[in-house]
């Protein structure tokens, strides 16, 4: 726990702050102390602040909260503390709140014990009274008079405190007229129900991170999910094109082989030398066939003697067997040609 008490002169602050430090492991940070201590050290700042008290002026507040500054650091201060007498002003609070922040330090509350100053004074006054009739001597800052200063310098300097931290929600105020022990049970009563708040607020916070993480979770998956349906319609829209390219490529390729070879086809002399050899063996065969009939006509026309009125008849037959042959020889060039 992380607290200040506020209070007039009187109060009880410095009963109350003695039962939270037995109570919950913490120290006591008063400004008083630790200046004193500053000093006995010799610490940079302690000797800054010997010299100011020597002197007899006031150590300023950037002197005061350095010392507190020293103080935080040290390893008692991790658990906690309770700050005793200060800040006494605004302008000490402000630069508390800077400093605490700068050490990423939350303070859990600020502990006002409220009192009636009329009450103050005569309790004073019969302490005093007391004290006397004992014979007890009476110290000089102890008696009406100087109360009277005292609670007159905390309205003015310290009592705007209370509407500074209670802008800040971290005022807690607890009657300090009630007893003793009433006002303890009802500072731990107020310092529990702060203790369960947090603890409510961490479940919250752990809580909402956790469902931060599975909606981010959640939000990756649905983008992944996204980005590969995506990422397959834009494959599946460049795989179009590319198909359609291709088979017109393969096409155009084919029909470029084709025509290459017909043309090569074309050009080839196999048809002519086929040709030409088909022509030469009909020749062959017409000329073969045209002498056997011309053979055939000696016998007749040796014969001719006794039939001499018909001498051209053995040529007629040897021209009409030519033309027969001839003819069948051009059909089955024809019929070879077609085959080709």
């Amino acid at each position: 726990m992380r607290l200040i008490l506020l209070g007039p002169p009187g109060a009880g602050k410095g009963t109350q702050a003695l039962r939270l430090v037995q109570r919950y492991g913490i120290v006591q940070l008063s400004t008083g102390d630790m200046l004193r201590a500053a000093v006995k050290a010799e610490t940079p700042i302690g000797l800054k602040a010997k010299d100011i008290m020597a002197s007899g002026a006031l150590v300023p507040d950037d002197v005061v909260v350095g010392i507190i500054s020293d103080r935080l650091d040290q390893p008692d201060a991790a658990n906690g503390f309770i700050l005793d007498g200060f800040p006494r002003t605004v302008p000490q609070a402000e630069a508390l709140d800077l400093l605490l922040k700068a050490k990423q330090v939350k303070l859990d509350a600020v502990i006002e014990l409220r009192v009636n100053e009329g009450a103050l004074l005569a309790r004073v006054e019969t302490r005093v009274a007391e004290m006397q009739a004992r014979g007890e001597a009476v110290r000089a800052d102890d008696t009406p008079e100087v109360l009277s200063k005292r609670l007159a310098s905390y309205r003015s300097q310290t009592e705007p405190l209370i509407h500074y931290y209670s802008e800040q929600r971290k005022l807690l105020t607890v009657d300090g007229m009630m007893t003793i022990e009433e006002v303890t049970k009802e500072i731990d009563r107020v310092l529990a129900a702060i203790r369960s708040a947090d603890a409510k607020k961490t479940v919250a916070k752990a809580a909402a991170a956790k469902s931060a993480r599975r909606a981010s979770k959640a939000v990756g998956k649905g983008r992944k999910a996204s980005s590969s349906k995506a990422s397959g319609k834009a494959t599946e829209s460049a795989a179009k094109p590319a198909a359609k390219k291709a088979a017109k490529v393969t096409k155009k390729a084919a029909a470029k082989k084709a025509a290459k070879v017909t043309k090569k086809a074309a050009k080839s002399k196999a048809p002519k030398k086929v040709a030409k050899q088909t022509t030469k063996a009909a020749a062959k065969s017409t000329a073969a066939k045209a002498k056997k009939p011309a053979s055939k006509a000696k016998k007749p026309a040796a014969k001719a003697k006794k039939p001499a009125s018909k001498p051209g008849k053995a040529a007629k037959v040897a021209k009409a067997t030519s033309r027969k042959a001839a003819g069948k020889t051009a059909k089955k060039v024809t019929k070879r040609r077609a085959k080709v």
